[in-house]
Parts: C-alpha cells; structure tokens; sequence
C-alpha cells in the first residue's frame, strides 16, 4: 500500500498524531519540494520529488522506489482534485490509502459561510480560467482552486469579457495559516492583473507574491449578481457565441443533434468532421466529466475548434485529418457526431467502434449523404428524421420566411447485446 497524507495549510507538524507517525516511520517520503521542505530531517529516509512532467514518470517514480513505506504528501484533502485522485487513477484504489485533511474547499466555504450544498467547485489549477464558465448563473457561489498568485486577475478578465464585471470575488490566501488573507473586491476591481507578465504555468510567474498582496496559495470565492445575463447551457446556445466561418452546425440542429446523442457523466465524443467544434462545445456542456475528440481536416477550421473550447473551458482535444484516417487513433467513443464528410466506409468503422449502448447521429445535407443515411439505418436500424428551419428575414418593407436546408438526420443506439449469429440462433432453437 502506498499511504497519501494531506497536510494541513499549517504544515506537518500541523497532523495529528498517527499521521505524524506514519511519515517519521516511512522508508520513501514523495512530496512537492514545499512539503518536503518543510519534514525535520530524518537519517535514512529517502526524499523524492514529484517527476516533471508528472503524470508520464509516475510509473517510473514507483518501479523504482516500489509501493510499500512509501508515504506521498498532499495538501488538504488528497482527493479533491488532488495528487490522490492521480495515484487511484493510475495504481489502483486497492493499493492506495488516503489520510485527508481538511481541505481547501472547505475552509473556504466555513470563511465565507456557504453550506456545501450551495456552492459549485471548479479547479483551474490546470485549466484555462474559462473552465469557470459552465458553473455560471444568476446567484451562484463557487469556489476556484486557483494555479497561483495570477490566477485571480485572470480569472477576473474572464468575468470582465462575460459581461460578469460586478460579480462578487474574495481572493482567499494561505487558508488554515497564520498568515491567512482575504481580499474582497469586484471582478473588475481585478481585471487589471490579466495583463501581468508571464504565461500559466510559468513557476518565475505563479509562485511569486504579487505587489498587490495576494499570495501563490490562494483560492478564490465568487458569487454572481442576481441580475447577470447569461445564455445558460442548454443545447442551441446562439450561433454567434462561436468562432466560425459559416461551417457550424446551427443553434436549432444542434439541440437535436444533442437531444440524440444524450450525454451523460463522463462519458466520450467523437466528433468527425468538426467545423466549428459547436456540438464539441455543447456536448461537453451538457454534463459533468465528459470529453471530445474533434477531428477536422482543414487547419483553420481546426484552430477554431481549439479556440472555443478554450474560450468555454471545455475538455476537447482537436486532431487534424481526415476523420477515417484518424478514428484509429481515439479513445473508444460513448457517442458518435458526424456533422460533415459522411460515407459508408466512415459510419461503418464508427459503429464497430462505438461501445455497446452508444449512440451514433449523423446529419446529411447533400443527396450524396442522404442515400448513405437511409442505407445504414436499414443495416444498423435507428431512426431517420428530416427537418427543417424557417427564418424571419426582411423582404422589402415586409417579413418573409426564409427555409434553410432541410437536414436529414440518422440517430441510433448500439445494442447492449451483440445480436447471434445465424449459426447460434439455430443451435439455441435446436436446444
């Protein structure tokens, strides 16, 4: 067993006393170069470092030090969005075992008075400060997990750019210490420091104190005006809320095509044929945990995808290429979009694919992909849909509706069994 320790803000000599034991007692100690900075000296105990880049040297960490007396050191609770989350994700739960500490999160809620139940968590320690956008509403609390001393002002811009200015922030540093600090301001009180010098991940830029005194461990409490308008997250947000160039697939197809693909907690998309990565966005958007692969040939296009992922602080990894000279190289998928560039060859190899229970759309526009369509539904089953959108638009002094193209739309589900052979059936008949 490997045993995960999470120490207080106040440090270890802040553990109770069986934890304090353990760590004295440990052949190996694995910790940031702060926690382990902070152990008395122990003859004999081996000190190690976290890998950098971590998660690929894990594996090589542990083979070399094996698992048993070996002590990692967390801070807070090790399992909210923290390194014991990683070591389960890669060991296993059956070898590690977690000592948490009062974590981060809650010391910010008991500071700032919010019951659990009221408050939203989101973590930018690795992500764009954009992450915050889907756990946004008129009223909400939440609390960010921030990357270090920047973090705030940048995520401060974030709000500023939302039309969010007056939402309400307190910048919380050094929680659970004796030199604890609050700093309660408006969003755009902060905006400024986006333009600090430094990219995120810069250790020179975020583990520095700033001039204006928040710290580097700091996390960050917000809470939205009752009044803020926003555009909410429900499938067929305005297509305008996209970079696109007219490749996207529109507000009202969109919400279809979501409405059959039905996302669910952490599951994954593959979304052939991109375009603006609008259903990319939206699926990702729909519940908590889920992911994409957004596969688009042209480069520009490509860019776009990455760039409204970036601004919705969505999960989607964008590969370049023709959509079946790449899907070889995905994750299995849960879900399957194809918005553009349909063939036989293409649906077929999604469907072998495609986990038993998964869910497969395509949208046709051209007669080409129409025929393709009608000939998968009768192999594979499912439903065909064809629909179509009228628009208000201005005709002289009058409004006249304007019909866009009628999309025809093949939505199915993979059998949770695999059907029997013909050979099989006979023999369970014969039986």
């Amino acid at each position: 067993m490997i045993d995960v320790v999470g120490v207080p803000a106040a440090g270890p000599s802040a553990l109770g006393a069986a934890e304090r034991e353990l760590v004295a007692g440990a052949r190996v100690v694995v910790g940031s170069p702060r926690l382990l900075a902070l152990l008395d000296e122990r003859p004999g105990q081996e000190r190690r470092a976290w890998p950098s880049p971590m998660l690929p040297g894990l594996r090589g960490l542990f083979d070399e030090t094996g698992l048993d007396g070996v002590v990692v050191l967390a801070t807070g609770d090790p399992l909210v969005s923290g390194v014991g989350t990683t070591l389960i994700r890669v060991l296993g739960s059956d070898v590690v075992r977690v000592h948490p500490a009062v974590s981060s999160v809650a010391l910010a809620r008991a500071r700032m008075g919010w019951p659990a139940e009221t408050v939203e968590v989101v973590s930018l320690v690795s992500s764009t400060p954009y992450a915050v956008r889907r756990h946004l509403a008129p009223g909400a609390r939440v609390v960010a997990l921030s990357a270090g001393a920047q973090t705030p002002g940048r995520l401060a811009a974030v709000l500023a750019e939302l039309g969010l200015g007056e939402t309400r922030m307190t910048v919380l540093g050094d929680l659970g210490t004796d030199d604890e600090s609050r700093l309660d301001c408006a969003a755009t009180d902060l905006a400024h420091a986006a333009g600090a010098e430094g990219e995120p991940g810069d250790p020179a830029r975020d583990t520095r104190r700033r001039a204006d005194g928040i710290p580097a461990l700091n996390v960050v409490a917000l809470e939205v005006p009752d009044d803020a308008h926003l555009p909410g997250t429900s499938p067929g947000l305005p297509d305008d809320d996209f970079t696109h160039d007219g490749q996207i697939t529109k507000s009202e197809a969109r919400a279809l095509a979501l409405a059959s693909l039905r996302p669910l907690p952490g599951q994954h998309l593959w979304d052939l044929g991109a375009g603006s990565g609008s259903v990319s966005v939206e699926w990702c958007l729909a519940a908590p945990r889920t992911s994409v692969s957004a596969v688009e040939r042209d480069p520009q296009r490509a860019a776009r995808v990455t760039e409204n992922a970036r601004r919705f602080g969505v999960p989607v990894e964008v590969v370049e290429g023709a959509s079946l000279d790449r899907i070889g190289e995905l994750p299995p998928p849960d879900a399957v979009f194809v918005g553009g560039g349909a063939s036989a060859e293409l649906v077929d190899a999604c469907w072998r694919a495609l986990r038993r229970g998964g869910r497969i759309v395509v949208h046709a526009v051209t007669l080409g992909t129409e025929a393709v369509v009608v000939d998968v539904q009768q192999r594979h089953g499912g439903e065909l849909r064809r629909f179509g959108v009228d628009r208000a638009r201005p005709l002289g002094r009058h409004l006249s509706w304007e019909p866009a193209r009628p999309i025809v739309q093949w939505a199915a589900t993979k059998p949770h069994v695999a059907p029997a052979t013909t050979e099989t059936a006979a023999g369970q008949r014969n039986s």
